[in-house]
């Protein structure tokens, strides 16, 4: 991942995924992301292992500090999900960083639709171009259970 010179320069974003810490992935988001309370840690493996995955990582301790998962056909379309931050690293504009770094690794191999869902983070996505559905009407979904 290309490294840039914002606030947050003090972390280094990596796509690999023998770098991600599972186990705190899975506290970030079973415990403390309103979208992901009680996962399982079974879950949230699996999750892991079909998608594709971004952490952010202290570059002086080397712990982890932010992630983000993306399930995507690495062609056309790239659904952002799971994007956490460290209560810790929070307010540098890593968030921000992570989700650019993802577009940024994805863009090149011809995906130009990214969606993601927010209920309180439209200010960081809308830095990065996000906007609200053109056409809400036309999406659909299934929610099972």
């Amino acid at each position: 991942m290309k490294d840039d010179d914002t606030s947050a320069q003090r972390y280094t974003v990596s796509g690999d995924p023998a770098r991600l810490d599972a186990a705190r992935i899975h506290a970030w988001l079973s415990t403390d992301a309103y979208w992901a309370m009680g996962r399982t840690r079974e879950q949230q493996d699996r999750m892991i292992a079909g998608s594709l995955n971004f952490g952010a990582y202290d570059r002086i301790s080397g712990r982890q500090a932010a992630y983000a998962r993306v399930i995507t056909d690495r062609a056309s379309f790239a659904w952002i999900c799971d994007v956490y931050v460290d209560r810790a690293s929070r307010g540098n504009g890593l968030g921000t960083r992570l989700v650019t770094a993802v577009r940024d690794e994805l863009a090149p191999l011809g995906v130009r639709r990214f969606l993601l869902a927010t209920k309180d983070a439209h200010g960081v996505y809308a830095k990065l171009g996000f906007t609200p559905l053109a056409e809400p009407d036309m999406w659909m979904a299934l929610q099972l259970g």
